[in-house]
Parts: C-alpha cells; structure tokens; sequence
C-alpha cells in the first residue's frame, strides 16, 4: 500500500466489458427508465445500469408514492403525459394505484374529503382547502413489478446491482461507463450515455461543469394497522382537537409537509414523507448514515405518541422505512442553459422545450452538458439554479425528461450526429406522435386521457 498524507495511491486496473450498447442509461429511477423505455421503442439498443435490486429509484425505493406536479392549474390539465401516464394505467390495472376523475378535480368539499388524504390536490394552491387535480397514489413495489416487466417487453438489457464508478472519455466524447460490481469491475460501453443517476455522477465524473446544492432530507416510512376511516371521521368530526394533536405529532417526528400521513393503495396502510431533516449532503457517508440513525429516532418518538394519542391509530405498526434515503438535491448541471426561478414563475416558454411539469416547461438545453459530447442529462439533476430545481424536481417531469433524453438519443444514432445538433422541431414532434407532452404548445391540451375520463372503464381503488 503507498499511501501519501490522507491518499491512498492505487495502481492502475483493469474492467471486463461486459456489454455494449447503442445507449447506455446510467440509474434506473424515474428519468432513467423512462430514457431506456424511450429509446428501446424507438429502435436503439439499451443497457440500464441500477445499483440496488430494483427499478424506480426513490419512487419505489425511496416510496415517494404520490405521482404529483403534473397539473397545469392555469389551464386545469394533465401536463405530464407519455410514459408516466402509461405507468399509471398499468398500475392501476393491478388496482396498485388509484387518482380523482375529471369530474372531481376543483374547489369541491365532497371531492376534498374524499381525496385530500391521498394527496391528490394542488399543494401550491393559495385557496382554502386546495383545489383536488388530477395526481395518482401508487404501491412501491407495483413500481417495481411494473417496471421490470416492462423492460423486460422491450428487450433493455438491465443490469442491476451495478455502482457506477466512473465516465470513459475520449476527445471529449463519453465513450461508457465503469462499474463497481461483485465480479469486480466491469465496462459497459455505447455510443451515447444518458446521466439519469439524480446526483450527476457521471457527467462530474467526465468533468462537465456543475453547482452544489442542499435541501432537506427524508427517512420516508409506512405505517400498517391504521383506521383510515376513523382517523378522517376525526379530522373532519373534531378539526380543533385534531389541529392540536397533529401538530404534536409534527413536532415529535422532527418536520414534515401539511400532512404527514397519506392513503396508500393498501388497505390499512399509510405514507408517511417524513421526518425532514436539513443541513445533511446527500453526497457524503457521513450525513447519509446520520440521516438514517437520526430518522429512525424521530420514527420510534411518533410511534409511541400516535399509538397513544390519535385515533386509527391505536393499533398502528412500522411496515418498512424507504430502503432509499430521499435526498432531493446535491449536484446540478451546469448546461447550455440553466433554468432559473424566474423562468418558471413567468411561466417561460422555450422554443426547444421537450418537457411538462407542473406550469413551467424544461428545455433541452437544460440536458446537454457542457464539454462533453453524446452525454445526456436527465432528472432531478439537470440545468438549474438550486432555487428552481427544489420547486420542479418532482418524479412526472423527471420521467418527461427522461422520455425526451431517450428519444433524443434514438434519433441522434439515427442521424448519425451528436446529441447536441438533433433537430429538436422533429424531437418534438417524435415525442407528441407518442403520448408526451414537450410543452412547445402555447395553450392548453385539446384532449383529456381516457383513463381519467368519468365514463371510462378501468376500476379504480374505492
């Protein structure tokens, strides 16, 4: 071992290539199977690398299980469509994830009662209650079981407990990837690489520019054996004692958001996006194993005093806590354009949009990293200030920026020119042609998707 100070100075190695690709998609979380998935169906040949044992990153390992920030409240439509929609269907097929109809979005009381715990409503809504819009509450492991079935449909070659180590570049061209594996280190290469791993490891690893970011932290948990009916009965029947008693239990489990437990497609089952913990970086082993022993702590402490204190509680058990830890923001792209929080709050338009989320559109730009060529970005990890990547980070215009990347790839091949020159007009168009929505539309959608549509018949979860 020569070691020098506090380094450790390695000899040089070596790594198996263990498959090529045409694309390569590093993390396969929301963006990144959405990447594969796009650019599968449009005729590339694909390796999805993940790192855990399972697809959908912290939708299904981290159990964010509100599909959200895909409503456009000034012209009252779904702005997220394509695979996210899709993903929703084949869910709720499995009755693993249910959503308000048409005819229930809006200031309704009857559809805020009805909807408001499963967290299907307008969050940045200044109206009392929020207005119910359309989002969907999901089963984690349906997720999981819907994603792997789908990539196995579309013959991506995936590739899981796969740690991705670091770039391969040549010229300023992204030629692969390295992995860390239990057969040691392997080489996956492709002639385009898409970064969908939420902390831009791979374009920092092949020097593209970037900023750091922070936000708070989450243990994400479920509780079984709750009374759901009992519990609403109390929040609607006794709002004074209930403001009371839920404000205790928001202090004891350390910070959450308006409702700290939400339905779930499981009967007896409740969500919890909690406890929020601020001042860690996601980028250290530190802080991210503070994180897990801090909020386990705040976990046991809320246990105790809902058990005690809140009725549908009283017979309340832990489930699981999220086997992802939810970090939110670490590293961002420094692109050919960053996206600011004016450029969201003015609603901004741009003519090379190729992305939907809530009331604001992503432009590819945001996607192409600087230095680097046929290296794609894709998530929570794209060209952004901090303060605008906190308010437009949420999984659907992840997964539409996902969609975009894997397309764009797809015709870049096919184009036989770098990611960077593809002639976005056409993007586009590829991208309405198959369900998504770019957002290069000015107003607002002319059709509503069938699935949440009053007369269609899907069954949904009661």
């Amino acid at each position: 071992m020569n070691r020098i100070g506090d380094r450790i100075v390695e000899p040089a190695g070596e790594a198996r290539v263990a498959a090529q690709a045409d694309v390569v998609v590093v993390g396969g979380g929301p963006a990144g199977m959405s990447a594969a998935l796009a650019a599968a169906r449009n005729g590339a040949k694909v390796a999805l690398l993940e790192r855990y044992n399972h697809l959908g990153g912290l939708a299904s390992g981290g159990m964010v299980l509100v599909l959200d920030d895909m409503w456009d409240s000034h012209h009252e439509e779904i702005s997220v469509r394509g695979t996210c929609m899709t993903m929703i269907e084949r869910l709720a097929k499995l009755k693993l994830a249910t959503f308000p109809r048409q005819h229930e979005w809006g200031e309704l009381p009857e559809s805020y009662r009805r909807w408001a715990r499963w967290g299907t409503f307008d969050f940045h809504s200044h109206k009392t209650p929020y207005p119910i819009c359309f989002a969907a509450s999901f089963d984690p492991d349906g997720w999981k079981r819907v994603s792997l079935e789908w990539v196995e449909e579309l013959g991506i070659q995936l590739r899981l407990h796969s740690w991705f180590s670091r770039a391969l570049v040549e010229d300023g061209r992204i030629k692969g990837v390295i992995c860390e594996t239990k057969a040691g280190r392997e080489a996956i290469l492709g002639d385009i690489v898409i970064d969908a791993t939420g902390d831009l490891d791979v374009a920092a690893s092949a020097a593209a520019p970037y900023v750091k970011g922070s936000y708070i932290m989450t243990t994400v948990f479920r509780l079984g054996g709750v009374d759901t009916d009992a519990a609403e009965r109390f929040e609607f029947g006794e709002p004074a004692v209930f403001a009371d008693l839920d404000k205790q239990a928001k202090k004891m489990i350390g910070g959450s958001w308006a409702h700290w437990w939400l339905k779930t497609p499981l009967p007896g089952v409740v969500w919890c996006n909690c406890p929020h913990m601020p001042g860690l970086d996601g980028l250290k082993v530190e802080d991210l194993t503070r994180a897990e022993i801090q909020g386990r702590k705040h976990i046991a402490k809320l246990l105790d005093y809902v058990r005690g204190h809140m009725p549908g509680f009283e017979h309340c058990y832990l489930v699981d806590v999220a086997p992802q830890t939810g970090v939110r923001q670490t590293r961002l792209l420094t692109g050919e354009y960053v996206l600011n929080k004016e450029d969201l709050a003015q609603r901004t338009r741009f003519a090379d949009a190729v992305a939907r989320g809530r009331d604001y559109t992503v432009p590819y730009r945001t996607m192409l990293p600087k230095q680097v060529e046929n290296l794609l970005v894709a998530g929570r990890h794209y060209s952004a200030t901090p303060a605008a990547q906190k308010i437009s980070r949420e999984i659907p215009p992840c997964m539409a920026m996902g969609e975009a990347a894997g397309v764009a790839a797809a015709m870049a091949l096919d184009s036989g020119v770098s990611v960077r020159d593809i002639d976005v007009k056409l993007l586009q168009q590829k991208l309405r042609a198959q369900g998504a929505d770019p957002g290069d539309q000015s107003g607002p959608n002319p059709d509503v998707p069938s699935i949440v549509r009053q007369d269609h018949d899907l069954e949904l979860i009661e």
